[in-house]
This record gives C-alpha cells, structure tokens and sequence, in this order.
C-alpha cells in the first residue's frame, strides 16, 4: 500500500485498534487525574526539610514521592498514546505537551530530595536502614548512597544543573547539523530515475541488486558526510570531553566507569564482550567471504552487506495468520505465557495497521497502572511478524514485572530491555525452521535473517563500543579528538573486523560521523549483550528443561528488585563467570555452516 493510499484512523476496524479506555473513559477523567496532581506534589514537598527526623518520615516521603511520580505516569502514558494514534490531533498534542510540561515542573520542584537524603549524617542514616519501617525501601535507598561519593556539593550540583542545557549543546548541534542542514545527492536507481537519497531510504538502496546502484548510495553517503567531517569531529570532541570531565569531577575512575555505574556493571564486562568478540571474528569473516561466492562478486565491499543474499519471502501474512504464528511459536514457554499474549489481543492491547497521521515503527509502552501496549504499523511482511514477536516481548516483560513487584520497584533497567523481546524473536525463528523444514528457500530466508541480525547486534554494535571506548580513552590523556584522527582510527577498527574478507572503501572511515549512538555515553554495547543474552534464554527455554523455563520466568517477573546481573545470573545467564558472547558467536557459526549446507 502506498503512503497516498493510507487508510484513514476512522475506516481501519476497531478490533485493529488499541482501547485507551482502559486507561482512561474520556478526557475529563484525565483532567480530573491531571488537576489532583498538584495536591499529590504538595505533600510530597511537605517532607523537605524533614527526611533526617526519623525513618518513619522518611518512608512517608518516599511513599509520597511514588504516589506523585505513579500517576504522572499514567497521565503522560495514556496522553503520548493518544497522540501516536494520530499525531495531527490538536487535542492528544495537547495532553502530551501538558503532561511533558508539568513533568518537566514537577521535576524542578522536587528536586530538593536526592541531595537533602544524602546530606543526612552516614552514621545517622545507617541507623535509620536498620528500622523495621524502611525496611521495603532499603535496597532503594542505599542505592541513592552508592552514588554518594560521586555527588558535589548542592552549590556544585546546581551550577552543574544550571549548565545541563549548555553542556548538550553538542548533541544538538550534531542532530541539527545532520537531521536539518546536512543534504544528500539524488542517486540513479535500477530504472534510472534518480531519487534524493536520505538517511532513511539509504539501505533501500543498499538492499538493491544492481551493485552500481548499491555503490552510488555509499559514494553519496559518505562523500556528503566527508563534507561536513570537521564539525562533526567538533561535536564528536566535545560530547566525549563533557563524559570526560564529568566522571573526573564525580570521582569516578574513566568515563566508562561513571557511565555503567547506575547499572552497577563492572568495566570488565564492556571490555571481555570486545574480547570475545575479537575471538570470533574469524566466523564472520567466513560469513562474508560466503556471501561474496553467493553474490558472485571478485571482491566485497561495505555496501554489499544488506543486499539479500537469498530470494525474499514474499508472502502476505494476515494479522490473524500472524497471530497464530506467535501463538503457536510461543506455546513451548506454556500456557500462563501463552493466555497473557491472547489477552493483549482480545483485549486491544494492539494498535496493529499503518494509518495516515500515525507515528511511524513499532514500541511497547505502558505504565504500573496500564495495560503494556504495543505500537505496530503492519504491512504483512516476515518482518513485521517478528517485530509483533518482539514488541510481544516487552510487553510481556514488562506484565509479569508490573505484576510481581511492587510499583517502586517494577520498572527492570534499560541493561535488561532488550532481553525478552529478542529472545521471542529466537522462538519464533525456531518455531518457523520446524514448521519450514522441508522448504529449503524459507530455511535459508530464516537462517540469513538470523545470521545478519547477529552480525548487527554483536559483531557491529560491538565494534562501535570498541571506537567509543577508544576515542574516550584518547580523550582521558587529553589527546584531541581531531577529524583525521577518528577516521584513521575508525577505518583501522573496521579493517580489524572486516578486513579478513572485505577490500572497504575509503570512505568507509566517514562512517563513524553518521552514527547518533555515539553521543549516547557507552549505550550501544547493551544491543550486544541483550541478543547474547537472548540466545542463552532461548536455548534453555527450547532445551526442554521446565527448571531452566522457570529461571526465565523469574528474570520476567524481577523488575528491578535487585541487581541486573544478579537477576540476569539467577535467571541463567552469568555475564561475569560464563562466556556469554563466545557461545553466542559459536552458535553463530554452527548458523553460518548451516546456511551453506542449505544453499
């Protein structure tokens, strides 16, 4: 369907549609929630200046405190949903940009509390944790004090609040200067006519399979941001001095230490996933020298790595038809799973069709006090019935945390976020490979599927951490980070892990300009780690062991009651003792040698 074919809102059939009324009947009821916040601040603001009186004040503060923050969740949950559904409605822009506002308010206001519990005497406050009544609080708390010695001064910290804005500026500059100025040549297609590449369009071109069109794409690409090389670099410098100059103000040890501090992450688990990763390089370079032979090409190059390597499934799947599919994928993880997944359809959880005015891609949201709804823009392709399977995991993720653990601690870290949705993704792959096992082309569309999300998620994400860490590294012996000086040192790293089988383009060594991820302080690596962990999960889950499907269970269900890596390792994935990455990689391989025999 064409985008000037798009269905209007009100024609797609309501049983397509999610039911926001299950948040809230009407907008007046908003209204009603919206008004009774200002009371809910009011009592919360009450406790300043009292947290230190005793523990039972402080529990109440604390109480408080999620009262106000649960129902500006669910205010600013059912206002950003509304808008989605149709982002030219004035009335849900409304409610968005008053929940945004007031959050943003009410943030300012409460601000007091972090720095006034941690200014409470240590012997005092320790005294006060042995209390009965803060019991349920504790972990909560003397997580706040972890960060103790990272803190300044309240006048330090305000000067530094007082520059947050100024100290983005970078991030801004570089998503004006790439989102808004920053303009790419037309590119002459199969058919000859030229199209104005664009950032989101360029793998379109690179998924072409006449290789000159593919070539053209990178040339434009990269030849534009070439242009613009130094004032990224500018940016680039800045953003990773700012991470710099942070973590030594805050007494940390590296910019990598303050960055995986609020997840309590070791800085050797960000470095043994790039040693893992560089022991196994030698099976994706036997990948890529496979897809050279497949694509019948003298040499590889960067742009020929989305082309597909096998003919499409071209199948138009129903939404009922792919319904079934993850019913049905997901029956091996038992009927308490597979009854949550049927209500999130019967129930509207699902807004599932592309309509004119909708936000674009896919997401599960929700808060402790809805439903996890889920975001799809459903076309009927293979793809957008994987992406129902993962969106299905988070959702399903985030229903049995909201549902086992209290409101405080409900919410699971973003470390783990990416989990249980990749893991469904591995069920349904699996699910398919069997039911497909006599159609070689649908077993090779399966495995390449699976082979290149790897390659993205592992080897990729992996060599970017590998570039953010270095250039941080430079930039902590005050070594300028230079235009040149990124590029030498990305086009070397890409060199290292594709060079056993890829003769790059120069241009290649522009890449690092284009990737947004890198202003994100040391985020990419979890893209790596979580598809790790999925195929951990997955393994056990289909290994037949129901002690093994308990575990995961028990990973769904934790929240953030404890410890990522706690939870991650009782559950059965232990990052620090076991090589979760080699075996991700071995298994990686074994997909490799099967997409061989099966081509």
């Amino acid at each position: 369907m064409s985008k000037k074919e798009l269905q209007l809102r009100k024609d797609i059939p309501v049983e397509l549609t999610w039911d926001l009324t299950l948040i809230y009947q009407n907008t007046d009821e908003w209204e009603k929630d919206f008004a009774a916040l200002d009371e809910l601040v009011n009592i919360f603001n009450a406790y300043q200046g009292r947290l230190s009186g005793s523990a039972a004040v402080l529990n109440d503060a604390i109480a408080a405190l999620d009262n106000m923050e649960r129902k500006l969740e669910k205010l600013y949950t059912y206002a950003h949903l509304k808008h989605d559904e149709d982002t030219a409605e004035p009335l849900a822009k409304s409610l968005e940009n008053r929940a945004s506002g007031k959050a943003a308010a009410i943030s300012a206001a409460c601000a007091w509390f972090e720095p006034e519990l941690l200014a409470i005497d240590d012997e005092k406050i320790s005294a006060m944790l042995n209390e009965k009544v803060l019991e349920f609080y504790k972990p909560s708390i003397e997580e706040l004090l972890r960060a103790k010695k990272h803190t300044l001064s309240e006048k330090e910290e305000r000067i530094l609040g007082a520059l947050s804005d100024v100290l983005s500026s970078p991030e801004d500059i570089y998503e004006s200067l790439t989102d808004a100025d920053l303009r790419f040549p037309a590119v002459r297609r199969e058919n000859k006519d030229k199209v104005e590449l664009t950032s989101g369009n360029y793998i379109k071109f690179l998924e072409s399979p006449d290789r000159k069109v593919r070539k053209r794409a990178f040339k434009a690409m990269f030849g534009s941001y070439r242009s613009i090389v130094n004032s990224c670099a500018s940016t680039m410098d800045a953003t990773v001095k700012k991470h710099v100059v942070s973590a030594r103000l805050r007494n940390y040890t590296s910019a990598l230490d303050k960055a995986l501090f609020a997840d309590e992450l070791p800085q050797e688990l960000y470095r043994n996933l790039i040693a893992s990763v560089h022991r196994h390089i030698p099976e994706l370079t036997e990948y890529l020298k496979f897809r050279r032979k497949k694509l019948k090409l003298k040499k590889l190059d960067m742009y020929d790595l989305y082309t597909p390597l096998v003919k499409r499934d071209e199948h138009i799947y129903t939404y009922q038809e792919a319904q079934k599919m993850v019913l049905e994928a997901f029956a091996v993880m038992g009927e308490e799973y597979v009854s949550v997944v049927k209500r999130a359809f019967d129930e509207r959880w699902v807004d599932v069709m592309e309509c004119r005015r909708k936000r674009s891609g896919a997401y599960s949201s929700g808060c402790y006090d809805t439903v996890p709804y889920l975001l799809l823009n459903f076309n009927g392709t293979l793809n957008d019935v994987f992406t129902l399977a993962h969106e299905l995991g988070h959702s399903m993720h985030s229903y049995f945390s909201h549902k086992h653990q209290e409101y405080h601690y409900a919410s699971y870290p973003i470390f783990a976020a990416e989990i249980a949705s990749t893991t469904n993704e591995l069920l349904l792959h699996d699910y398919l490979m069997k039911k497909y096992a006599d159609d070689p082309a649908m077993q090779s569309t399966l495995l390449v599927h699976l082979i290149d999300e790897v390659r993205a998620c592992i080897y990729r994400q992996t060599m970017f951490a590998e570039f953010e860490l270095d250039i941080h590294e430079l930039r902590e012996k005050d070594v300028p980070l230079t235009a040149d000086l990124l590029c030498k040192n990305y086009y070397e790293l890409n060199a290292r892990y594709y060079g056993g089988a890829v003769k790059a383009d120069e241009l290649i060594k522009y890449e690092w300009a284009r990737i947004p991820h890198f202003y994100y302080n040391f985020y990419v690596f979890k893209y790596a780690t979580g598809l790790s962990a999925a195929m951990k999960f997955a393994a056990n889950i289909l290994s037949g062991d129901e002690s093994l499907k308990e575990k995961y269970y028990g990973f769904l269900k934790a929240g953030d009651s404890r410890n990522v890596l706690d939870i991650l390792r009782t559950a059965g994935v232990d990052f620090i003792n076991y090589p979760v990455v080699d075996d991700a990689l071995k298994e990686f391989g074994k997909l490799v040698k099967q997409l061989k025999k099966v081509l």
